[in-house]
């Protein structure tokens, strides 16, 4: 699979086959460009304006907003109970984290996660291959947080997502702080991934925008 970051928590995920799942889709006032994609499925973490924007998306997708468990040709898609803070949802609400499972690959997207994981959470995430995970706080979890759940799930591979950058001016901080917690990081605009080449792969790839 082809993993492009779109921009915050918006990722698309392309199958060998061209299935296309994009996550977390943002609006025209977020800053980031539109992508001029379709999907044929797209995840929904929380009803916020910078996550839950569809049609901005091409294509008649399936749109997954709830908790529960999906079942596809191609795909397998688990949402998890979480909240947006550490007060029990309180202050932003609920989130939903997302396991998609496709091409024997398990990929966990955090969504706008606020708190550490619970053990139960991470006993209901299991092994993951690639994290998807906030670091920019404020929102969110920030760095530090990050990292200590990096530390709890064990991936085999980090992207981070929803840090500050010349096209938002959200009062988040940058990916730089989480970065450092990971000297041996990557940069790319792509990222291809196999189930083969799993020992392969860096730690952590901080996808960059296509421009």
């Amino acid at each position: 699979m082809i993993i492009q970051w779109l921009g915050h928590a918006c990722f698309a995920i392309q199958l060998q086959t061209g299935t296309t799942i994009i996550t977390d889709p943002f609006d025209q006032s977020i800053g980031y460009p539109l992508p001029n994609l379709a999907a044929d499925y797209i995840t929904i973490s929380h009803q916020h304006y910078d996550h839950n924007a569809v049609k901005t998306i091409l294509g008649e997708p399936v749109i997954i907003e709830k908790e529960g468990q999906y079942n596809f040709t191609e795909v397998n898609i688990v949402g998890i109970p979480s909240f947006h803070d550490s007060d029990g949802g309180k202050k932003r609400g609920k989130n939903i984290i997302y396991i998609i499972e496709a091409e024997d690959l398990r990929l966990c997207h955090l969504g706008d996660l606020g708190h550490v994981l619970t053990l139960e959470q991470v006993k209901a995430i299991g092994d993951i291959d690639v994290l998807f995970v906030p670091v920019g706080g404020y929102f969110t979890i920030d760095h530090n947080q990050a990292a200590k759940i990096v530390e709890q799930l064990g991936p085999k591979c980090v992207i981070p997502m929803h840090y500050k950058t010349e096209y938002i001016d959200f009062p988040i901080s940058g990916a730089d702080e989480f970065l450092r917690h990971y000297p041996g990081y990557e940069k790319t605009q792509a990222f291809s991934i196999t189930g083969k080449d799993l020992d392969l792969i860096p730690k952590v790839v901080l996808l960059e925008l296509k421009k």
